[in-house]
């Protein structure tokens, strides 16, 4: 089983996921996507199991700060060209855990996974 954390190191939601899976004993890899940039192969399978509407973190700054011509309109295409170009747009963390993706952090919803 493997299990990769996407994130942001200095996200606090992020950093709630790594400390519960730290407290669970539970091993994972960290993709810091300042560092290693977007996996577009996993964001793209992010967006087929859970919708571009879920992945993009349209509450965040980054988001809001877009030029209103590039937050119109959105479809997947433009939402993950978005994503792409902006990684803290995407919702954070995503967890990939074997054929499981999950956006966002609840420790209800992470005890079930594992």
């Amino acid at each position: 089983m493997t299990t990769t954390l996407y994130g942001i190191p200095n996200c606090d939601t992020v950093k709630r996921a790594r400390t519960w899976l730290d407290g669970q004993g539970i091993a994972y890899t960290f993709h810091d996507y300042k560092k290693a940039g977007v996996d577009t192969t996993v964001l793209a399978r992010a967006i087929e199991r859970l919708g571009w509407e879920r992945v993009l973190n349209r509450r965040g700054t980054t988001f809001r700060t877009l030029p209103e011509a590039d937050r119109a309109d959105l479809d997947a295409d433009r939402a993950t060209a978005i994503m792409q170009a902006h990684p803290s747009a995407i919702k954070r963390p995503l967890l990939v855990h074997d054929d499981t993706i999950e956006a966002g952090f609840s420790p209800e919803r992470y005890a079930t996974i594992f």
